[in-house]
């Protein structure tokens, strides 16, 4: 089931996206990112990414977010929305493996990729990662 948030959902997701920008660590790549996500329970989650020396142990703003919400008791998470800010002229949309995640416990969410410019990229889980492997897979 499609949902779509509210005005004030999607105002209050891009200002909590963009707040998260500025926590980020990010001292290798200097290139900072803030995701907040929309859940079925109504409540909203940021996260920033979190860099480490050893690149591969890095995490994306987008996980941490997810990660976050579960980590603060919503045991059957389901994504509305995700917003993804970065502090740059042209949007970016999320990693593939943040795309993996976001199937995982929203397949039918939105995706609204925001930045500091005028530009913006709007998009579904299917559209970010069609033919997904998730939980239906293993019914």
């Amino acid at each position: 089931m499609k949902t779509t948030p509210t005005a004030d959902q999607l105002n209050r997701l891009k200002a909590t996206a963009k707040a998260a920008a500025g926590r980020a660590y990010a001292p290798y790549s200097k290139f900072s990112v803030g995701a907040a996500i929309l859940t079925a329970s109504g409540k909203i989650y940021s996260g920033c990414n979190v860099e480490n020396a050893s690149y591969g142990l890095t995490n994306c703003a987008e996980r941490t977010a997810i990660f976050n919400a579960v980590a603060a008791g919503e045991k059957k998470l389901k994504l509305q929305c995700v917003v993804v800010y970065t502090p740059t002229d042209m949007p970016t949309a999320p990693c593939g493996a943040c795309r993996q995640v976001i199937n995982e416990f929203g397949p039918e969410a939105r995706i609204l990729s925001i930045c500091r410019g005028q530009g913006h990229i709007a998009s579904s889980t299917h559209e970010l990662l069609p033919d997904a492997f998730g939980p239906a897979n293993l019914a």
